[in-house]
């Protein structure tokens, strides 16, 4: 699918800007990773950073005067308005996603401070991690009912196409924390553009092996536990600069409507 902006304006800067052809081929990489892939922590990781780095690029595409002029173009408000909401509601999934991960982490090193000492309530803590765990797939249910597509319309769709794909990630992300079936490939993101139905699968990850062990009562193998640790960890680093790439890009679209 060939990425365009189909905007009513011909102020905005065609597809053969090395900035627009930049942007083209970041999501073209990330629909053939998508496709080919399926979610790991590895795998959510890579995304997580490409996404970053789509939205660094979408604030230099912002930067550009012709961008600007078309932003600032009063048939356009509508549209801007929408990506504005649009990455508000991103940086909300965000912050979720940071919260039940720092919680995750503070379990699981008091429990492995327990296996490390050989005492203290293990019992109790591994009771606390699993009611955190229980509390956080309730979250991100209830997150995942209303994660779709807003935006209406063809304006400034290669923006569109990019909210797309990240809610897309945060989907997969919560799936994959909270021990729920995923939406794997393209097809989320298709059916957030209104394309195609979604074919979903349940995969076993370093959340639901530890869980595995804590709910079943086996010997608790302190390497699983700390492959998890640095997972979330490696997890929260990505989320941190995605937030950070997102309040950029929000901040370059309020100063271009302020202009």
């Amino acid at each position: 699918m060939a990425v365009s902006f189909h905007v009513r304006s011909n102020s905005f800067p065609s597809r053969s800007h090395p900035q627009v052809a930049h942007v083209d081929e970041q999501l073209v990489r990330l629909r053939s990773s998508e496709e080919a892939s399926t979610s790991s922590c590895s795998f959510i990781c890579t995304r997580l950073d490409n996404i970053h780095e789509l939205h660094e690029s979408l604030d230099k595409l912002i930067g550009l005067p012709v961008t600007q002029q078309a932003l600032s173009q009063e048939q356009n408000n509508k549209a801007v308005e929408q990506l504005l909401d649009g990455s508000l509601r991103i940086l909300d999934l965000c912050n979720i996603s940071k919260d039940a991960l720092s919680q995750m982490k503070e379990g699981l090193m008091e429990i492995q401070s327990i296996l490390r000492r050989k005492r203290g309530d293990l019992s109790g803590e591994v009771k606390k991690y699993l009611a955190s765990r229980k509390s956080l797939k309730k979250t991100c249910q209830k997150v995942q009912k209303p994660l779709k597509f807003a935006q209406e319309g063809e304006s400034l769709a290669v923006f569109r196409e990019a909210e797309a794909i990240t809610i897309a990630l945060f989907d997969s992300l919560f799936s994959y924390m909270s021990r729920s079936k995923t939406c794997g490939k393209w097809s989320l993101v298709s059916k957030l553009m209104n394309q195609k139905k979604v074919t979903c699968e349940a995969q076993t990850n370093e959340f639901t092996r530890i869980d595995s062990e804590f709910q079943s009562e086996k010997t608790l193998k302190m390497e699983d536990v700390q492959i998890l640790e640095s997972c979330i960890q490696d997890l929260e680093d990505g989320l941190e600069s995605l937030s950070k790439s997102l309040i950029k890009y929000r901040v370059s679209i309020l100063n271009t409507l302020g202009h």
